[in-house]
């Protein structure tokens, strides 16, 4: 039988996970195995991608979920804007992300931010809503012009498995030239496979080898870089000391 793909994996150095729920019908769930299992945590959004999932109803309870404050609730997401489909309902898109941005600065959580040719709005409702406690842009693939604006917004900056694709050049350059003390890791799990893995199921311990193809592209030291990929993973989630790719 196959482990969970949240299976925390310490010799592959992952130590703790963050769980995106992405509609209302999974908040439980994913609260549910973040009380379970130590290493898990919970971040809870409406993601753009389902917009046809989300109600006013599912709004409210996101609410009222993050009224509770559960003790292992880290972030709001996974959310953002999506125009990858042919009837976006962008307006909705929008609307929705701005309802969970204002939740997400009231409640004191950082957000994890998804995003697909939809950077340059994106930025301007991030500075028109001002969060003190920022996130993260996950899996970026856009320009280094684009992720410096949200840099300088104060958001970190997703590096995923995108970068271990040789043809994926202008990913690979931001990743390169940012600041280090912008930039998370991710898997992005089950999603976003590796190079030499298309086709299969995501897993946590890939981190490494983003990790890896991170360090190749970098002139830090990989200690160098190790640490600050953990000190800025913990100091956004307000995470516990630990292994956390």
């Amino acid at each position: 039988m196959r482990s969970p793909a949240w299976r925390v994996r310490p010799q592959a150095g992952v130590g703790r996970i963050i769980v995106p729920a992405i509609s209302a019908e999974r908040f439980s769930r994913v609260l549910a195995l973040a009380a379970q299992h130590e290493a898990l945590y919970a971040a809870l959004g409406m993601h753009p991608i389902v917009i046809e999932e989300h109600t006013d109803e599912g709004l409210a309870q996101l609410e009222a979920l993050m009224a509770q404050r559960p003790p292992k609730l880290v972030a709001v997401g996974e959310i953002g804007l999506d125009l990858y489909r042919d009837d976006p309902q962008f307006d909705r898109q929008q609307a929705l992300l701005e309802a969970q941005l204002r939740l997400a600065k009231r409640y004191d959580l950082p957000v994890i931010l998804h995003s697909r040719r939809t950077h340059d709005k994106l930025a301007m409702l991030l500075k028109k809503h001002a969060l003190p406690r920022t996130g993260v842009i996950h899996g970026f693939a856009g320009s280094l012009q684009q992720a410096e604006r949200f840099v300088q917004l104060g958001y970190k900056i997703g590096v995923g498995g995108t970068i271990t694709y040789p043809r994926a050049s202008k990913t690979r350059e931001v990743m390169a030239r940012l600041p280090l003390s912008a930039l998370l890791l991710e898997t992005d799990a089950p999603d976003m496979p590796l190079n030499g893995f298309q086709g299969q199921p995501n897993r946590p311990e890939q981190a490494a080898r983003v990790f890896e193809a991170l360090c190749e592209l970098r002139p830090e030291s990989p200690a160098a870089i190790e640490e600050r990929i953990m000190h800025n993973t913990l100091a956004l989630f307000s995470l516990p000391p630990a292994s956390v790719w």
